[in-house]
């Protein structure tokens, strides 16, 4: 069995240092958001405007990737404990 309540603390501080990087790395080398978005998703030549960098996006993100995080990593949990070997 799977201690879900530590797996998602730890899935939350895991996503928000991850956040934090890309956030900063955006922040810091604008140019890597279309690259990405490019190479990473496939989806060249795709014009998302500027980057918007401020203190209400990144905790407003911070705050949206927590909520997927956590009810991908609950899901996880609920399957591995459902599903028998």
């Amino acid at each position: 069995m799977i201690n879900i309540e530590h797996l998602l603390k730890v899935s939350a501080i895991w996503v928000s240092i991850v956040y934090t990087v890309c956030f900063a790395g955006v922040g810091f080398w604008p140019g890597v958001r279309p690259g990405f978005m490019m190479y990473g998703l496939h989806m060249g030549g795709l014009n998302l405007g500027q980057n918007v960098l401020t203190l209400g996006t990144f905790i407003s993100g911070l705050l949206l990737w927590n909520i997927i995080t956590l009810l991908a990593v609950w899901l996880f949990a609920y399957l591995f404990n459902k599903i028998k070997q």
